[in-house]
């Protein structure tokens, strides 16, 4: 089982750093919810029967992971002098590719979901199983949520 479950986070790691990019904005708040996903999954895999895709039942445990830990309380943390920022990460590459995630992370936590699951070529009924909406709505919202990110990116 172990090995099984250490296979599917190797082909399917991809999908965990989207919603980890997406949802944190620091490299440390990244790779924490990264680890806190995998363990998640860990959790949550003898229990994974096959009726859904690998990768659809994978971005469900991910986006209530990083959703969830907004939901818990951190504590309320100040420093008397400011702490010097981590260098960034490097470059990805893509000019427009950074933009759009720029603009993904101006929108709010249920569009993102959304559309980080048709950025990812699901369905709409996919997504609706995922997210837990009807199919059509799923439509309804990406219309809209295309429209803020034309906004947003003043297209």
């Amino acid at each position: 089982m172990e090995e099984d479950f250490l296979q599917m986070i190797r082909q399917h790691q991809a999908v965990i750093h989207k919603v980890c990019r997406l949802y944190r904005d620091t490299r440390e708040d990244r790779e924490d919810l990264f680890q806190e996903i995998v363990y998640q999954l860990w959790k949550a895999f003898p229990a994974f029967e096959g009726r859904a895709k690998l990768s659809s039942w994978m971005y469900r445990i991910a986006l209530n992971t990083a959703l969830a830990s907004f939901r818990k309380r951190a504590p309320d943390i100040t420093y008397p002098v400011a702490l010097p920022e981590r260098v960034a990460d490097p470059p990805a590459g893509d000019l427009q590719q950074e933009q759009l995630f720029a603009a993904l992370k101006q929108l709010n936590d249920s569009d993102k979901a959304i559309i980080a699951l048709y950025l990812e070529d699901m369905s709409y009924q996919e997504i609706a199983a995922i997210i837990g909406i009807d199919e059509n709505y799923v439509g309804v919202k990406l219309n809209r949520i295309k429209t803020k990110i034309k906004n947003i990116l003043k297209l």
